[in-house]
């Protein structure tokens, strides 16, 4: 077996090798960026190599240096990990020829399948099922409309040497194929150096579905399930399952068996993926396929018990594959949520700044339940502006999809993330939607179900009493501290009073009002809302914790905590609320007072992230029209259109192409 392998990535994928490669005794080399320095991956790694500056195409994508750190440490394989050097072939072949393996396929599967025009050829040769499209290579915008009106609106046009949703647009008619055609080869060019592009037909109400293949040098492959991808942004995985909720045995054993042909008609060997996406009907059609460790194979290994790392290592290394198709059972049910620095109240756009706090929920393994959190980030670190926003990779396990869905919820809801904007509202509100509850899912979910954008969660009313509950008995603790330490009080919890009332303000369901009555009771409360509801509450919460973690009626429940003037804002299940608790008199003075409004902005276009401004698109005195586009904002390698809210006149243009902005800062002002 290899003595010492270096991994050619960072962050969470990095440090997920590494947790496999000690586990058979193998010595790491991590390499890192001046961005990276004091990174999770460098400090788990047994040595660590500096290869340049923070931005990409100079240390994390440049071959020379990483075969430099190889000659330095004496590796003998790389993992690539994703993304970056994951998928060239190139650097397949530099690492052939310096005498190291390479943990994963061989150039040519690489080559094959990394082209997704020349994939669909294959797959099409190998008898798989494809989407109607146009194969060839598209020179200019004008051609793209004339393939698009041939194939039929929509259309999804593509980057043939794409990923992670990157190079992508989905196209409804001509405007929008020039723009998406532009925009796609842009994006192509800056994040793979390559700007071919392509278009097929766009199947509507999707589902997509992948296949986990693994095969060794010897010619042998087999499919470990499949996983459901559908929750999507932006082409961007944002939750996966597995299996999937839609798929009946017939159509995953034909799924499974056309993903192994294709795999052998390129003699692929190592871990890879088959992505397909099937219609209502369950008619699947091949997608693409990743020559690499997908980011949800977690979930995989969940459901199958088998380290893909470990076995991407023995098949590199030479060693037949242990497991047999027929050795493959899938066994409950698994839930990934990807955790980004984005944040959902702008639409998905980056967030970038220092993780203030960071406690993700304890990893835990047991016969009925399985908490699994990889990531690369820790306390105290930056989330850049050079790389993937993603943060973590929360996992869940249960014997039945209903019991994961539940884990996941408890697991976000005591998910401490502080310090920039990220998406676990957003995931918490899916996990509570009653169609992704039922499994009735396809990738336009997101679109659907917030048309508008994502303004937070509505909780039911059965749950919003639970936070108004917890808010009170938050509140009776506070004031029952504050009367014993002044030492003025001798029966605290009688002068304290009992009777509350909780006055919500919730961004999303409106205000309401609440009676609530707490009797305190050493580490409980009896607790009843003026509905008539009665509960028997046990915490052991106290004042300054950010997490209040109870027992209501023996049920767990945890909420996100932190003071605010007269009460608390809670964060729970998607929602944001503010609870002031005040006392019957307090209350009745508070609803006479004016409501604040917030300031208006309408007449500036602002930067909704921290981002680099790309081009400016109008000039002072241009009058735009309702739609239009007026600037593109690269972050995190995803180029952003900003576009006119209604119709305006431009007064003055404050940012210029180059320039580094922050959140909210003024691009252009209107008359």
């Amino acid at each position: 077996m290899f003595k010492k392998i270096l991994i050619a990535n960072r962050g969470e994928i990095a440090c997920r090798v590494m947790k496999t490669a000690r586990k058979m005794g193998i010595s790491t080399v991590a390499i890192y960026s001046d961005a990276d320095a004091n990174a999770p991956h460098v400090q788990m790694a047994d040595e660590a190599v500096h290869i340049g500056p923070s931005v990409a195409a100079e240390s994390y994508l440049v071959m020379d240096k990483i075969l430099d750190a190889i000659k330095q440490t004496g590796a003998e394989a790389v993992h690539p990990g994703y993304g970056f050097l994951s998928e060239n072939a190139k650097f397949a072949e530099a690492l052939e020829a310096a005498g190291v393996a390479f943990i994963g396929p061989p150039v040519g599967a690489i080559e094959a399948m990394g082209d997704k025009i020349t994939s669909k050829k294959l797959a099409d040769e190998a008898g798989v099922s494809t989407v109607p499209g146009h194969m060839g290579l598209i020179e200019d915008a004008e051609e793209a409309v004339k393939i698009a009106t041939q194939i039929g609106y929509p259309v999804m046009i593509k980057a043939s040497a794409g990923g992670g949703g990157k190079g992508m647009r989905i196209a409804w008619n001509d405007d929008e194929a020039r723009e998406g055609f532009a925009l796609s080869r842009s994006e192509a060019r800056s994040s793979f150096g390559d700007e071919r592009i392509f278009i097929e037909k766009f199947v509507q109400k999707p589902r997509h579905i992948e296949i986990q293949v693994l095969g060794d040098k010897h010619g042998n492959c087999i499919y470990l399930g499949e996983r459901e991808c559908s929750i999507q942004r932006r082409n961007q995985k944002v939750i996966e399952e597995a299996p999937s909720p839609f798929l009946d045995e017939a159509t995953r054993k034909a799924m499974g068996e056309q993903s192994v042909a294709l795999s052998k008609a390129v003699d692929y060997c190592s871990a890879g993926t088959v992505e397909f996406i099937v219609d209502p009907d369950r008619n699947f059609y091949f997608l693409e396929m990743n020559t690499r460790l997908q980011v949800e194979h977690p979930v995989t290994e969940l459901i199958t018990g088998v380290d893909l790392v470990e076995q991407m290592i023995r098949v590199a290394y030479g060693e037949t594959l242990e497991i047999a198709q027929g050795d493959v059972k899938l066994n409950g049910w698994a839930m990934e949520s990807r955790l980004y620095a984005e944040d959902p109240y702008r639409n998905f756009l980056p967030s970038i700044g220092r993780l203030t706090r960071y406690r993700p929920p304890v990893e835990s393994v047991s016969a009925d339940a399985v908490v699994r959190n990889d990531t690369g980030v820790e306390e105290g670190g930056e989330i850049s502006m050079y790389y993937d926003p993603m943060i973590a990779k929360l996992c869940t396990w249960a014997p039945e999809r209903e019991k994961a869905i539940a884990g996941m919820r408890a697991a976000l809801d005591g998910f401490e993330l502080e310090g920039i904007g990220h998406n676990i509202p957003f995931l918490q509100a899916v996990m509570n939607h009653p169609k992704f509850i039922s499994g009735d899912i396809s990738t336009a979910f997101i679109e659907e179900e917030y048309p508008e954008g994502f303004e937070g969660a509505t909780v039911s009313d059965a749950e919003l009493e639970r936070a108004v509950a917890l808010a009170a008995v938050a509140h009776a603790i506070s004031e029952t501290r504050n009367a014993e330490i002044s030492g003025t009080l001798s029966n605290h919890t009688r002068d304290v009073g009992h009777d509350w009332v909780g006055m919500v303000d919730d961004p999303v369901g409106g205000r309401s009002s609440h009676g609530v009555t707490v009797l305190l009771v050493d580490n409980a409360a009896e607790v009843s809302l003026e509905g008539g509801e009665r509960w028997h509450i046990e915490t052991d919460w106290k004042p300054g914790e950010q997490l209040i973690e109870a027992l209501i009626e023996g049920e767990a429940t945890v909420m996100k905590i932190a003071p605010i003037a007269d009460g608390f804002r809670i964060r729970w299940r998607g929602a944001d609320l503010k609870i002031a608790v005040r006392s019957p008199r307090a209350a009745e003075l508070a609803a006479l007072m004016p409501v604040k409004l917030p300031p208006d902005t309408s007449k500036f276009l602002l930067c909704p992230m921290p981002g680099l401004v790309v081009s400016i698109s109008v000039e002072e005195g241009d009058e735009v029209q309702e739609g239009q586009a007026l600037a593109v904002v690269e972050a995190m390698k995803m180029e952003n259109v900003l576009r006119a809210e209604k119709r305006a006149v431009v007064a003055a243009v404050k940012a210029k192409p180059g320039d580094s902005l922050a959140v909210d800062e003024v691009i252009i002002e209107f008359g």
